[in-house]
């Protein structure tokens, strides 16, 4: 499977070694439409926990598209009250890492202990 981000990829590893079913990016919703009723913005979440009835966002970005992304999510639950999604920071991430020893390189690569 092709992951936009090797965050992603690495939460999923961690899932399956869990044994948790999810879903990549399985539904985008319409959080934002024009005059005419089109949808002009979406937000697709990165995983889905059917077990959970939960949607994970994972976000190890800059600041300023963490606040973009914030607010697609406020909007989320604003249109969506019934979806529940959790979002990870990058230090939510990190923690994860040093959690369960995964230790990844500059370019995000996993270097084998």
């Amino acid at each position: 499977m092709k992951f936009a981000h090797r965050s992603e990829q690495e939460f999923a590893r961690l899932l399956d070694f869990y044994d948790i079913k999810w879903l990549y990016e399985p539904v985008s919703f319409d959080i934002c439409w024009d005059h005419k009723g089109n949808p002009t913005s979406k937000f697709t979440p990165d995983f889905y926990l059917p077990e959970y009835n939960l949607f994970i966002e994972i976000t190890t970005m800059n600041q300023k598209l963490v606040t973009k992304k914030n607010r697609k999510i406020k909007r989320l639950s604003e249109l969506y009250p019934e979806v529940k999604c959790k979002i990870y920071y990058r230090r939510d991430y990190e923690h994860l890492l040093f959690k369960y020893n995964i230790s990844l390189d500059d370019s995000g690569h996993e270097i084998l202990p």
